[in-house]
């Protein structure tokens, strides 16, 4: 494996905002640079107009697994995640691969990619909670909804990343610091 692939995993609480940083990185990405690659993942959920992804049933989650057809895969909040290994024929042709992640599989990630950067999006635990809150996936009865507020209040912090971004402010601020970050990658 080369040294100049870029693969960059995003971690962060529910609700921190990182799809939202990922796709206004891309909208406002630099045309002389490598083009940004943002694979969708496969969950074992019904589909929720905030969040692309391909919604599968847990019978083909396990088949794909089983077809080793996902690069990384973890389970979480009772769900089944998977990304496609097409982002090694991404990295193969010197594109960028930002991809949101669980942080439950970091390690393992940094085994298999051992040139991945990790970027942790932190935000205060005041804001996640109205996020998760405001984006209504689950009601605040539902287990997992609970289960998200209280991984968040217990991991405000992620040493091991490569960079963090806080993103409390306007969703621009933390915009700019990730592309800067990205960008200087280059240099």
């Amino acid at each position: 494996m080369t040294l100049n692939k870029k693969l960059f995993l995003l971690v962060g609480n529910s609700g921190s905002g990182k799809d939202s940083l990922i796709n206004e990185v891309v909208k406002t990405w630099p045309s002389n640079l490598p083009q940004i690659r943002i694979p969708h993942r496969y969950i074992t959920r019904p589909p929720h107009e905030t969040e692309p992804f391909h919604s599968v049933t847990k019978e083909t989650f396990d088949q794909l697994q089983r077809d080793n057809k996902f690069c990384l895969s973890w389970h979480i909040y009772g769900l089944d995640y998977g990304v496609s290994c097409e982002i090694l024929d991404w990295l193969n042709r010197d594109h960028i691969v930002v991809i949101n992640v669980s942080r439950s599989i970091i390690d393992h990630a940094r085994k298999r990619f051992p040139y991945l950067k990790v970027i942790f999006v932190k935000v205060p635990f005041a804001i996640t909670l109205e996020r998760i809150k405001n984006r209504g996936r689950e009601s605040e009865n539902d287990p997992v909804f609970r289960d998200r507020v209280e991984r968040a209040r217990k991991n405000q912090d992620f040493p091991t990343a490569d960079f963090i971004v806080k993103n409390d402010g306007p969703l621009e601020i933390g915009v700019q610091k990730l592309r800067n970050y990205l960008i200087n990658q280059f240099s």
